[in-house]
């Protein structure tokens, strides 16, 4: 039997466009004589569908189209579609009206739905606040082979591969039981760096612990903060990898289940990525271009200072719509050095993009008589370097405003989380790009992107980072080097360390409280930010759940010092 794997981009509620993009590749897939063809989760709604789904009218109009898929589907072809179902028994359990589910759709009929069991809760997921979970192991014949079916969480619960069990159930376990000859998943699982290589190893795990094949399909595309790689692969009973397809794009693939070994067999396998840089980039540039066309923009703007986050961003445009839709905006002020002006510009000719020039001066001299009499008697100092990223901030939005542009910001994780931004200025915009990128890794994308020939000037690397708001100013009056801060920030937020770990790791705790503190400062800047792209496990994004009004220096009472070992950080 020949099984094709649809790894499809679907645009949210665009349940018709969707439908119909199911349908093209199982036209492609009839042609290639498919007899089983595969779809994402939710592949017919896209995901995550969020509060759509709370609305009766959608979820009405996702079983007209997919009643509707069924019958425009080619004859003598299967498809497991990802939609939700209704759960007919909520008015008498008391739970939840939805499951997550897979239809069967063949010979023009839906002919059985599959629950999703395992519902994430954590980071960017919230799946019981929409769906009831399923209770029974999901499994259909055809042509006489037993094919398992499991959704997206549904893999992830391998107690002997994770140490431990998040959830009472283990699907593949119970399909292993039933002896089904095969287990497919659907999935829409978002992007990480890293996560492909830690997909692949535990799905080989229960491939070899299981004596099962597995097929994963994922999704592909952008869709608001989250990024989903596609990737998907197909193991077989051994754990080695039968295909592969390709990664950040949509993309056909087909695998062969041969009915006499009960096994896969060798497909094409597209290599996979071995420089976080290059997927990183990938990542960024599929975020920007669905970000834009999902949300119907044609052109991007962003200002350009010469530094190197505006840098890497204005590249990663370049990349994603082209160098025609892309303008880039200096605004420089009597601070601003000959060099910003000089390497902004050399940027924007490497990349073959439009620049306006519009000097502030003026503007913040209008400012400074306008607030002079209020501002008499103190001294100079962050409100007064604020108004010029104010000025910029206003006038990017404006040039945006005025032709439709999507305007980027800029700032990159490092600054976000230490509040090193400034609201209503260079954090405007409609996509923070790399709001999820420490600075160290900018550098290291910047340097990655070189590799064949310059791009983002060399000067623009070297030179110390600054924000140009007064005299000689550099990032490093205000912040540790950023070596120090991201390895910090990284222990902090990623792996939840204590005052006590992050000292023993080598770090001076009066730097360690300054940066608890200033992170802890920045939430209201953070929560009033632009959508910004998620690449890590821990983005300051919708899995990002903290209080405002609160008072963080209380950690470190939380982790006495003697109870920390340093042969444990």
């Amino acid at each position: 039997m020949k099984i094709a794997i649809a790894q499809l981009n679907p645009i949210i509620g665009d349940l018709s466009g969707n439908a119909q993009k199911i349908l093209d590749m199982a036209q492609q897939a009839v042609k290639q004589g498919t007899r089983l063809l595969l779809t994402p989760e939710l592949s017919l709604c896209g995901y995550p569908p969020r509060d759509l789904l709370l609305n009766p009218s959608f979820v009405e109009a996702m079983s007209i189209n997919l009643q509707q898929l069924a019958r425009d589907l080619p004859a003598n072809l299967a498809v497991l579609v990802g939609t939700v179902e209704q759960n007919y028994q909520a008015h008498i359990t008391g739970g939840k009206t939805l499951y997550n589910s897979i239809a069967l759709l063949e010979n023009g009929k839906v002919k059985q739905f599959f629950h999703k069991r395992l519902l994430p809760t954590y980071d960017v997921f919230d799946e019981n606040r929409y769906f009831e979970a399923g209770l029974q192991a999901n499994y259909f014949t055809l042509d006489n082979i037993d094919i398992g079916v499991t959704i997206c969480e549904d893999l992830w619960n391998d107690e002997e591969f994770w140490g431990k069990r998040n959830y009472a159930a283990n699907p593949i376990a119970d399909l292993s039981i039933l002896g089904v000859d095969l287990i497919v998943n659907l999935s829409a699982s978002p992007y990480t760096v890293g996560k492909q290589r830690s997909r692949e190893e535990m799905l080989k795990h229960s491939a070899v612990r299981f004596q099962q094949p597995i097929i994963y399909t994922n999704q592909v595309g952008g869709n608001d903060d989250l990024i989903f790689d596609g990737c998907s692969f197909a193991l077989n009973r051994q754990g080695e990898v039968m295909c592969r397809a390709s990664g950040f794009t949509s993309d056909l693939l087909t695998v062969e289940f041969d009915t006499a070994q009960r096994d896969l067999k060798l497909g094409s396998i597209v290599p996979a990525y071995t420089s976080e840089d290059e997927e990183i980039w990938q990542a960024l540039v599929l975020g920007v271009r669905d970000y834009a066309q999902k949300c119907r923009f044609s052109k991007i703007l962003l200002g350009l200072s010469g530094g190197i986050d505006s840098s890497i961003v204005a590249a990663i445009a370049t990349a994603a719509l082209g160098k025609e839709n892309v303008l880039g905006v200096l605004m420089p002020s009597p601070y601003s050095s000959a060099h910003s002006i000089s390497d902004a510009l050399a940027l924007a000719k490497n990349l073959g993009i439009q620049t306006q020039t519009i000097p502030i001066g003026e503007l913040m001299h209008s400012f400074d008589n306008s607030l002079a009499d209020l501002f008499a008697g103190t001294e100079f100092g962050i409100a007064e370097e604020n108004i010029q990223s104010r000025i910029r901030g206003n006038l990017l939005m404006a040039i945006a405003n005025k032709f439709g542009y999507l305007l980027l910001s800029t700032g990159n994780k490092s600054e976000m989380a230490v509040g090193y931004c400034t609201l209503y200025g260079d954090m405007n915009g409609g996509l923070a790009v790399i709001a999820d990128v420490p600075k160290t890794r900018v550098y290291s994308l910047c340097n990655w992107l070189n590799y064949n020939g310059e791009i983002i000037p060399q000067n623009v690397i070297t030179k110390a980072p600054s924000a140009e708001l007064k005299p000689g100013q550099v990032d490093q009056d205000s912040l540790p080097p950023y070596e120090i801060l991201d390895d910090i920030l990284q222990r902090l937020i990623n792996e939840h360390q204590s005052v006590a770990q992050i000292v023993a790791a080598g770090h001076d705790s009066t730097v360690v409280d300054r940066i608890i503190q200033m992170l802890a400062r920045a939430e209201f800047k953070r929560r009033q930010a632009p959508p910004g792209l998620k690449i890590t496990d821990r983005a300051f994004g919708t899995g990002w759940r903290m209080p405002i009004a609160s008072d963080w220096s209380a950690i470190k009472n939380n982790y006495p010092a003697k109870t920390v070992s340093t042969s444990t950080v």
